[in-house]
């Protein structure tokens, strides 16, 4: 009979989650319709990519159309998108590749931020059932699904979060289980490149 731990563990497997929410987002891509290959204005970039932004909120999270067009929303999440893939002045570099079509230009551009979007949402699914889980155990709980993870997993783990009864995995328990789908997965890729 699978414990508490191992149905939370299986609800955020990669395949439930980064992977499914990947495949909704690539569906949401692929009916958006950018008009041009490339963009010769600052204004029409941003408008592009905070089309694009909302097109695929709209989609992969179903707001429906009653959403309204806050450019200036969407805008800044896509410059902070942009930021985490190319540094400070991300949209720059952005903007100069889909100008000249460089670089993958524009469409990179898009590939670039629905990845984030798409690494944001799974990264909020897994956190929201990681809280549901941790919410429902008593302190002692906590430390025996700690204990059980150690044993079940503790060969992937660092060995610092292992040793003296696994002191540093218990206290940093959640923020272990956050990162148990990019272990998982990693473990999975590694794996199929040995066979």
């Amino acid at each position: 009979m699978p414990s508490k731990l191992d149905k939370l563990l299986e609800s955020i497997d990669p395949a439930r989650t980064y992977n499914a929410v990947s495949a909704d987002v690539d569906r949401a891509v692929n009916s958006f319709s950018a008009k041009q290959a490339t963009i010769n204005d600052l204004e029409g970039f941003e408008n592009l990519l905070a089309g694009f932004c909302r097109h695929i909120e709209e989609t992969v999270l179903r707001y429906g159309a009653g959403v309204p067009p806050n450019k200036d929303f969407y805008w800044a999440r896509c410059s902070n998108f942009l930021a985490k893939e190319f540094g400070p002045s991300g949209w720059k570099n952005a903007f100069e590749m889909a100008r000249t079509g460089k670089d993958g230009g524009l469409y990179r551009i898009l590939k670039i931020i629905a990845e984030k979007m798409a690494e944001e949402y799974a990264h909020n699914e897994v956190s929201a059932r990681i809280s549901v889980f941790l919410g429902s155990l008593t302190t002692d709980e906590k430390l025996a699904a700690a204990d059980e993870y150690v044993r079940k997993y503790g060969h992937l783990l660092p060995h610092e979060f292992t040793e003296a009864n696994a002191a540093r995995l218990k206290v940093h328990f959640r923020q272990v289980l956050e990162e148990h789908p990019t272990l998982i997965s990693s473990t999975r890729s590694i794996g199929r490149r040995l066979s």
